[in-house]
């Protein structure tokens, strides 16, 4: 029974409600009009209708799960926090069509609270490590999200200069992130450990203003991203187990 009640039933639990709704994010704006790509024919609708209905029943149940005994209440902060972010997202894209990286890291604010919520599924506390974990993988997507968009704007960059000239907010934002990971680790707020996580990508982002301009392989640089983000979790996690 301490499997299914235990941290590792809380953290099944958990992982089918995060799931459930982040797949269910696409077919509901699908279904209400407010995706790019809509339903539009009697047969989309029943399908996205019936998409959506699968994913909240198994999300609903995953809460039930974690809601039983009145358990894992603080959860509720947490969804609410995550939820102002997504309604936010959806007002700045509304007032400015033309932004992307604003909503995406407003967005990007709400994904990320699954970290400081799985942590304190499995330990029962929400302490500074919870709250450190939420604020170590937000920053960590604001950078991919500028890099992303860096190397996007800058596809037709002429030389280093030029490569210069259009990431300064960039460069800046990494000397910035540096600066606040050893203030944090200075104040105690943040480990020196789990501070070595974010070298990877800084040295990413600093190296790329020194190499000659290359044309924008976008396959290349979204697999590139998604090994950075899995080697920014592996190494955060092993930070905490492992202090």
């Amino acid at each position: 029974m301490g499997l299914f009640y235990g941290a590792p039933g809380r953290l099944a639990a958990f992982l089918l409600v995060t799931l459930s709704l982040f797949w269910m994010r696409t077919p509901l704006e699908s279904w209400v009009g407010t995706a790019l790509i809509r339903a539009r024919t009697a047969g989309e609708f029943q399908l996205v209708r019936k998409t959506v209905l699968l994913l909240a029943l198994a999300s609903a149940a995953g809460l039930l799960w974690l809601f039983w005994g009145w358990q894992n209440l603080a959860l509720i902060w947490i969804g609410c926090a995550a939820g102002i972010a997504f309604l936010l997202q959806s007002l700045v894209k509304r007032i400015w069509r033309g932004s992307r990286t604003a909503p995406q890291i407003i967005g990007a604010a709400g994904l990320t609270s699954t970290a400081a919520a799985a942590y304190y599924v499995v330990t029962g506390r929400l302490d500074t490590i919870a709250w450190s974990l939420w604020a170590a993988n937000l920053l960590f997507a604001i950078n991919q999200i500028q890099f992303v968009q860096l190397r996007i704007h800058a596809a037709r960059a002429s030389d280093r200069a030029h490569k210069v000239a259009l990431g300064r907010g960039f460069l800046a934002s990494q000397i910035l992130l540096a600066t606040v990971l050893f203030a944090a680790c200075a104040a105690g707020i943040f480990r020196w450990s789990s501070a070595i996580a974010f070298l990877p990508v800084l040295v990413r982002g600093f190296a790329w203003f020194a190499v000659s301009p290359k044309p924008l392989a976008i396959h290349a640089l979204g697999k590139s991203e998604l090994f950075h983000a899995c080697l920014f979790g592996v190494l955060l996690v092993v930070s905490i187990r492992f202090p």
